[in-house]
């Protein structure tokens, strides 16, 4: 500070003096010839009015008039680091902050700067100056100007903010979006802070004092121009240098010189990418192919894994069917898992290829993606470039010894996999599935779905009953674990044999009644009216007589109401049976009485005829 006083008095002093100089020019020119010179030099000497007053017009005119709060313009005549001398043409000059030009920073003696005049004299004097206020009263004008001019300004980047930069322009902070710095992707943007950039106003608004710039708008235009020129040498096939610009989960982009191209994951490799990291990193130089263009939307198809031979073209010419090769699972599907046994050679191996077994099941439920394998090639196609593959092939077919292993009438423990309306289908090993018809479940209970008797994955004992070795079918049984307890309850519940029995269901047909012995047996609506007329209802329990057993149709029909009707037909009959027998003792009484009237005498007729009265009175009883 001391320095830049010293150099502003001493370059006011040379004003000064030239000033003096100039007045003495003057005056030795006007004067006489007997001027008094030691006067003058001790200061004595008075000058006449008028000639003083001519000499003050003279110094004035060296000076310009300025006013307080005034914006004018200004002219830097010294500078460090700390400050700026900026000489406005006023008596003295004036000294600005350099912070206040920290957004310039190739501010140099001799520039033009505008300043606010806040002070002729501030309490030392000094004239004071501001560079940050001037800015911020031209700035809008400034501002609105470069946007209808489409001028190019400078700005200083203050800070990094979310999105982006604040820029300073004219004294204004202005907001520059990340997307707007550069056409390249930036990935650090604290490089930026603290630079001074050209940019363009981009969009102003005043309700809300917001400015945005763009420094990538100045670079398009001449972009645009080079990647015309770049895409109209393109040709397909063409081989070009291009350099890594971003990575996307689909695709590489590629930098070629000014016009960007796109490698999809696809085309970077032969074999399987998950990730185009997994090939290629940010700022990699490589070589790449053109497979397509479009001029008017400036697309380019880039291609790598083209540069290289295709995998199938190098595959082993030994390689045949039937050959075993070793290979890792890349992808998985439900109907399969594709193996790369080479890079870029896969082949499929269908879930039907897994297992033996025959019942429908996913692929995950063998294989998993990253698995090493061994597997037997099935088909090999190498024009269509194509593999098919199995891993049950070298494990032994288990049908080829189904006769000796599984002998019919052998017992086994098997799992439940699937149920049908019709049965069970259950494995016994992996390989060999059977079916237990759903009538093969129990003896004794109606199944009407096979979820009433079991569940999927529970194991159950079943007997073999019959093999179909061609067909690769195996019939099974449950049942058949027990002896037929039919031939016992032919036994039990013979024709019309009471027995007590509870209502389970009832249904428009009549319902269903379980016996002891865990049997069921069957009744019409008709019969299964009470003797006080009533109809039985569900769970209660009553006495069943057996009206019919059939042991093949595994069938009991019962009733309760014939209980009943039998013993009020049987005291019917009882009393038509005595009523007969007494009739028949009548006539046989009174056959004899004819009898013995042709052998009696007169004096028994007395007789006789007591004993006809008391026959009568017990046929009226009878």
């Amino acid at each position: 500070m001391a320095e830049l006083e010293e150099k502003g008095q001493e370059q006011q002093n040379a004003q000064t003096e030239k000033a003096a100089a100039k007045g003495q020019q003057t005056v030795v020119e006007t004067a006489n010839a007997d001027f008094d010179w030691d006067s003058y030099e001790s200061n004595d000497l008075a000058l006449e009015g008028t000639k003083k007053e001519d000499l003050e017009k003279m110094y004035d005119q060296t000076l310009s008039t300025i006013s307080e709060k005034e914006v004018i313009d200004g002219t830097v005549i010294a500078m460090n680091k700390r400050e700026v001398v900026i000489n406005i043409g006023f008596k003295s000059d004036g000294i600005v902050s350099r912070n206040e030009f920290r957004y310039n920073s190739d501010l140099k003696v001799g520039d033009t700067v505008e300043v606010y005049v806040e002070s002729q004299e501030d309490k030392k004097g000094q004239l004071a100056l501001s560079h940050k206020k001037a800015r911020a009263l031209r700035s809008w004008d400034r501002v609105n100007e470069a946007l209808e001019k489409d001028e190019v300004i400078k700005g200083y980047i203050k800070c990094r903010t979310k999105g982006g930069m604040i820029v300073d322009v004219f004294g204004i902070e202005a907001f520059l979006p990340g997307s707007q710095i550069d056409v390249k992707p930036i990935r650090d943007y604290d490089v930026f802070v603290g630079k001074t950039m050209e940019f363009k106003v981009v969009k102003i608004n005043p309700e809300f004092k917001n400015v945005v710039v763009s420094h990538k708008a100045l670079i398009e235009a001449e972009l645009e121009q080079q990647k015309k020129e770049i895409i109209s040498k393109l040709e397909k096939g063409q081989v070009l240098e291009g350099t890594v610009k971003n990575i996307t989960s689909y695709g590489v982009f590629i930098d070629l010189g000014g016009v960007d191209g796109l490698i999809h994951i696809t085309d970077l490799s032969w074999g399987r990418v998950s990730h185009p990291e997994e090939i290629v990193q940010l700022d990699q130089k490589l070589n790449v192919v053109i497979l397509d263009f479009d001029d008017e939307k400036k697309r380019i198809a880039l291609g790598l894994k083209q540069l290289t031979p295709h995998p199938w073209d190098a595959l082993n010419q030994e390689l045949k069917v039937g050959d075993i090769v070793k290979g890792k699972v890349v992808v998985m599907a439900d109907y399969g898992a594709f193996v790369e046994i080479a890079p870029g050679v896969e082949g499929l191996i269908h879930v039907s290829e897994m297992s033996w077994s025959q019942h429908l099941r996913s692929a995950q439920d063998f294989l998993k993606v990253g698995d090493e394998v061994e597997a037997t090639i099935l088909t090999l196609d190498r024009d269509e470039r194509k593999m098919s593959l199995g891993i049950k092939q070298l494990k032994a077919d288990p049908w080829d010894d189904i006769e000796k292993k599984y002998v019919i009438g052998s017992k086994h423990s098997a799992k439940v996999r699937n149920f049908t309306n019709f049965g069970v289908f259950v494995e016994i090993e992996e390989g060999i599935d059977g079916l237990i018809h759903i009538s093969d479940l129990s003896w004794t209970k109606k199944v009407k779905h096979p979820a009433e008797f079991t569940t999927i994955g529970a194991e159950i004992e079943v007997v073999v009953l019959d093999i179909d070795k061609e067909n690769r079918r195996l019939s099974l049984g449950h049942k058949q674990l027990e002896e037929n307890p039919w031939d016992v309850f032919e036994t039990i519940f013979t024709v019309d044999s009471i027995h007590e029995g509870t209502i389970v269901d009832v249904f428009d047909k009549g319902a269903v009644i379980a016996l002891p012995y865990g049997v069921e047996g069957f009744a019409t609506p008709r019969h299964l009216v009470k003797e006080d007329g009533t109809q039985a209802k569900v769970e209660e329990k009553l006495n069943f007589k057996v009206i019919e057993f059939n042991k093949g149709a595994k069938r009991i029909i019962l009733s309760h109401s014939r209980i009943f009707e039998d013993e009020k037909r049987g005291e019917e009959q009882t009393a038509k049976k005595e009523h007969a027998k007494a009739a028949a003792a009548t006539k046989k009484n009174v056959k004899k009485l004819k009898d013995n009237l042709e052998k009696t005498t007169l004096g028994d007729i007395s007789e006789l005829a007591a004993l006809k009265d008391q026959m009568e009175a017990d046929e009226k009883k009878a």
